[in-house]
């Protein structure tokens, strides 16, 4: 492993904090104060799975594309978001809100998911075939839920442990079943059989279409902050097609080919640990610090 001082930590660093639209050579932005360990704490599986860099972004892009697969989930992004320009910023939203709800004190978090109901108000219309539909539907919110954080957890397992116990994995469902619930999702599944059981039975709902190709396109043609990115978002775009279970990435039309896959994913392993070299202050470790100052 590099030297802790070397120059690629800080190229890095800098790389991605421009993806996320910050100041390359700002500092962090200050602790908070609160001794409030937030909906989950320390201690949780959300904590441990949500604060890995790597797969959070393989994850996140390939639940994007899993989501897509639902009539009203695509709806409310070819309706009422400018996709086409602003893909990259729904990317930096979703990350946001997803480390705050983890991470923050209670109140921050009840602020982000107050924040989401607010704009989900404003989302509603009719699907090509005259069917209404509503982003507070909580059908439509348990769906966007488990589409996510099942790519969240899958990612976990494949690029960072695969050791993860199945209890572990039952608790991480059930704890980010709170956020769920508290954006209005209802009957949210919180054991891992439970979500593969509710995967397979969504199935004959989900449709893809010329819309859901341009949606998917949009996704995976962002341009890179700069050119040393690019080959990092070319190894995330390839592994969430990647990470899409099998009848999905087909609905798509782009499984990755067998061969492949084992190239692919020694490449990506590759880089999440290097990104964990990198990355010294993800807001797992911010949070760490903040209820260690507070403790002290």
């Amino acid at each position: 492993m590099l030297p802790p001082m070397h120059p690629a930590r800080t190229l890095i660093q800098r790389q991605v904090r421009r993806l996320f639209g910050s100041d390359p050579s700002a500092p962090p932005p200050p602790l908070s104060t609160s001794t409030d360990p937030g909906l989950f704490g320390p201690d949780s599986a959300a904590w441990r799975v949500h604060g890995d860099f790597t797969s959070m972004m393989i994850g996140g892009v390939s639940a994007l594309l899993l989501q897509m697969l639902h009539p009203g989930a695509l709806a409310g992004v070819w309706d009422f978001s400018d996709f086409r320009a602003d893909m990259a910023g729904r990317l930096r939203r979703t990350a946001n809100f997803v480390a705050g709800t983890t991470y923050g004190p209670t109140e921050e978090a009840e602020a982000l998911i107050a924040h989401v109901q607010s704009i989900h108000d404003r989302v509603h219309g009719l699907l090509p075939d005259g069917t209404p539909y509503d982003a507070n539907d909580p059908d439509l919110l348990t769906w966007v839920h488990v589409a996510e954080v099942s790519c969240f957890l899958k990612a976990w397992l494949r690029y960072r442990d695969g050791s993860f116990p199945r209890a572990e994995q039952d608790r991480y469902f059930a704890e980010t079943a709170v956020v769920a619930r508290r954006l209005g999702a209802r009957d949210v599944p919180v054991t891992r059989a439970a979500v593969d059981a509710y995967l397979e039975r969504m199935r004959p709902q989900l449709l893809y279409d010329h819309r859901t190709a341009e949606v998917a396109a949009a996704v995976l043609s962002q341009k890179p902050s700069s050119p040393a990115a690019a080959p990092f978002m070319a190894v995330v775009f390839q592994a969430a097609k990647d990470l899409l279970p099998p009848w999905a990435a087909r609905m798509h039309g782009f499984e990755v080919a067998p061969a492949g896959a084992p190239a692919l994913r020694l490449g990506a392993g590759v880089m999440g640990v290097m990104m964990r070299w990198a990355l010294t202050e993800g807001a797992e470790t911010r949070a760490r610090r903040r209820l260690g100052a507070a403790a002290g």
